[in-house]
């Protein structure tokens, strides 16, 4: 297993940019009525940021390791969900939600199918049946279904990830955990949106929505270097 003190060592100045461009977001906080090309470019940076990490470990890793280029694409569709995300109010809502299903597809398939952990899809699955039967009473027209299904794509993301976290010595990796954490922030961020879409105003919530954001996906990033890191622990030792 590679050390915590290693993977601040070798991951954390890949990361700089990416912690800049996410306090350049909350410092400027644009406002969301007025949306802009600029507004997007803010928003989008910290992901854009996150490509960069994953690109910084090299060509060859990305090609050796399928579940790296599905984090990198996932982190793509993500930043095209981000700015459609921007003009919702322009009646892009719709697409935003289809680029981030779009990102959970690769993200679970990035994670993988092994080991299945029933206990862990009974959880998220009860989690993610009692979340649409709370929003469904406010849902209308096409998102009565969009939204069921968007719940049922990043829930089934949800239990990739979480399954994959064994807490055994043998068996533990950092990287499992973040993958893991990254999940469970994502779901808490759009459960958020949700909320405060289509059911109540929720106090603080662009605040809430876009921290856990930043945080899921800086930390779904850091899980798909495993590989490398591994393998540079194998060269020291």
């Amino acid at each position: 297993m590679v050390s915590p003190v290693t993977v601040v060592k070798s991951e954390g100045p890949k990361l700089v940019p990416f912690f800049k461009a996410t306090c350049v977001y909350f410092v400027l906080w644009l406002p969301t009525s007025s949306p802009s090309w600029f507004s997007a470019l803010i928003k989008c940076l910290p992901i854009v940021c996150l490509w960069l990490f994953m690109l910084a470990h090299g060509f060859s890793f990305l090609g050796a390791h399928s579940s790296a280029r599905k984090i990198l694409a996932g982190l793509i569709f993500s930043s095209l969900g981000d700015a459609f995300l921007i003009w919702q109010e322009q009646g892009y809502f719709s697409h935003g939600l289809l680029m981030f299903a779009i990102t959970h597809i690769l993200y679970s398939s990035a994670f993988g199918m092994k080991p299945l952990n029933h206990h862990a899809g009974l959880v998220i699955g009860a989690v993610s049946a009692v979340s649409y039967a709370l929003l469904y009473p406010y849902l209308s027209g096409p998102f009565t279904y969009l939204v069921g299904v968007y719940i049922a794509l990043i829930g089934f993301m949800g239990w990739r990830a979480v399954a994959g976290l064994q807490l055994t010595n043998d068996l533990w990796t950092w990287t499992k955990m973040s993958a893991c954490l990254g999940a469970v922030l994502f779901i808490v961020s759009d459960l958020t949106i949700a909320v405060n879409k289509f059911c109540f105003p929720v106090p603080y919530s662009r605040a809430i929505i876009m921290a856990t954001y930043y945080a899921a996906q800086m930390l779904i990033a850091l899980s798909a270097v495993e590989c490398q890191d591994a393998e540079t622990a194998r060269k020291r030792a």
